[in-house]
This record gives structure tokens, sequence and C-alpha cells, in this order.
């Protein structure tokens, strides 16, 4: 049986692995913003320059449930990257990659904050497993809304070229 310690230890893991994923998400998603091109150029820099700013809204009240719950959430580039789960992208392709990429990545955070709230439910806490339902909802949508740009026979990536 997991004690009560262990499992607030592991609800601590798991902000600061969501919290983490939310920095490297801003960041991907400025990436993406700025990397975009072609004849649907302004849309998809207006919706990457949204998933940016509802990953950076993400930081914040994370990292404050960390300190709160006596953890140390992390605030340097090393420690960020070495906790996410996602990676900063690499990526200069298509508009279509970025987006296939960009759906991977929200589908890996929902499974995790769904299970990170689970846990947090069976620690019994109930602020962290708030602060999951409010935020997983977010994510939800932002892959439905990708997961609908990429469907049927689409353009992104079809014409013109990276620079």
């Amino acid at each position: 049986m997991v004690t009560q310690t262990a499992r607030a230890t592991n609800v601590i893991d798991c902000l600061i692995q969501t919290q983490s994923n939310a920095i490297v998400s801003y960041l991907n998603y400025k990436r993406y913003h700025w990397y975009t091109y072609g004849p649907h150029f302004r849309d998809l820099h207006l919706f990457f320059d949204e998933l940016a700013n509802a990953a950076f809204a993400e930081v914040d009240p994370f990292g404050e449930r960390v300190r709160y719950l006596g953890g140390d959430p992390p605030s340097t580039p090393t420690e960020i990257e070495r906790r996410a789960t996602i990676r900063v992208s690499q990526s200069k392709g298509s508009p279509r990659e970025m987006l296939e990429e960009a759906l991977r990545n929200e589908r890996q955070i929902i499974e995790e904050m769904r299970q990170a709230a689970k846990l947090a439910e069976e620690s019994g806490d109930y602020g962290s497993n708030d602060l999951y339902s409010q935020h997983v909802q977010t994510h939800e949508k932002y892959a439905w809304f990708i997961d609908e740009m990429l469907r049927g026979d689409d353009p992104f990536g079809a014409e013109g070229r990276a620079r």
C-alpha cells in the first residue's frame, strides 16, 4: 500500500511534469506560430498563438500548486526539459506536420492529465484534481480543433514551401 506521503510526492511529480509540459508546449506553439506559411498562414498564425497563450496560462497555476504542496517547480531550461514528457520541437516542417506534432502532444498531455487527476483524487488531493479537471478540458478542445483541421483532403503543406 502506498503511504499518503508517497502519494503526495507522486502528485507533486505529476504537477511538475504538467508545468514542464506547459512550458514546452508554449515554446512549441510559438515556434509553429513563427514558422507557419502558405495560404492558411493568417488562420494558423493566430491559432498557434491562441494555443501558446493557453499553454502559458497553465504555467503559474501548476507551479503554485507545486509550491503549495511543498515541492519545487522547475525553473531552469534543463529542469524543464528533463521533467517534460513532450519534447521541444525542432520542426520547421509544413503546417500539416506542425499540426500533427501538436495533436500528438495534446493527446499525450490529455492522457497524462487524466491519470494525474485520478491519482490526485485517490490521494484525497481535491485541489490538484480540480486543477487538472479544469485544464484537461482546454486540451481536449484544442485536440478536437486540430483533429478537425487535419481531416479529409486539406491543403495544409500542399502549397508553398518553408523558407
